[in-house]
């Protein structure tokens, strides 16, 4: 386990953080150009070596409910990842993947439009809505229940 002051050390290789401290002789990091409203990078680094990453929606690790993961035991080089990839993770941000919008078409030229629309999947005959789903599976279920594929471009 690296120490207090080897956890500081390598901390503070990452300029765009910024030291706070916190009750306890503990402290926090920030990246104060995060994208995002949470700046915390490592919260409660205590000076018995105990610390917290924050890496909600960081691939490759497991965070707790709050999108912290405990880094006592990390290894040098795996405490420099995990910053690095907290921060990365607070400077991007996050694409979202558009929108589902399909027409699909029956044997006889009948179209109808799937469209995803605030987390529903709705199914319009031009500008009518004929049906709504909680998700996509079951949208497009019904859509081939009454005899329609999606229409190729």
């Amino acid at each position: 386990m690296l120490t207090f002051e080897e956890k500081q050390q390598i901390i503070e290789e990452f300029p765009e953080l910024v030291k706070k401290e916190v009750s306890m002789k503990r402290l926090n990091y920030h990246y104060e150009e995060s994208l995002y409203d949470k700046t915390v990078v490592v919260q409660h680094l205590h000076p018995n070596g105990n610390a917290f990453v924050y890496v909600a929606d960081v691939e490759g690790y497991e965070a707790d409910d709050r999108g912290l993961v405990n880094v006592r035991d990390y290894s040098a080089d795996e405490f420099r990842a995990v910053i690095r990839a907290a921060v990365e993770g607070l400077a991007t941000e996050v694409q979202e993947a558009d929108p589902i919008a399909e027409t699909w078409q029956n044997s006889n030229g009948q179209m109808l439009t799937l469209l995803e629309e605030d987390g529903f999947y709705n199914v319009y005959h031009e500008a009518n809505l004929e049906e709504g789903f909680g998700d996509y599976g079951e949208a497009a279920s019904y859509l081939k229940e009454e005899g329609f594929s999606v229409k190729t471009k």
